[in-house]
């Protein structure tokens, strides 16, 4: 029961620390000086974790990169909407 809890607080503290990215970048409208590398990767290494969690039905970790992968998806969207142009 307590692992089962600070995993869902882990899950919380993941998004905490992926949303201000993106809000900044959309009252910006900029992404410059964020990597659109690292996003990229970010996504596939989501993206592959998914997989796994739903493979062995891990509930808090299908739930956590569902989010984070349309928090990451949404960043690499405005890399499209607004390219750094330097």
């Amino acid at each position: 029961m307590i692992s089962e809890i600070i995993g869902w607080i882990g899950v919380v503290l993941g998004i905490v620390v992926a949303v201000p990215q993106l809000v900044k970048s959309i009252k910006e409208k900029s992404t410059k000086g964020v990597s659109k590398v690292a996003y990229q990767l970010l996504f596939l290494c989501m993206l592959c974790y998914l997989v796994r969690a739903i493979a062995i039905k891990e509930l808090i970790f299908i739930v956590s990169n569902i989010i984070n992968l349309a928090v990451v998806g949404a960043m690499l969207y405005l890399f499209r909407v607004y390219p750094d142009r330097d």
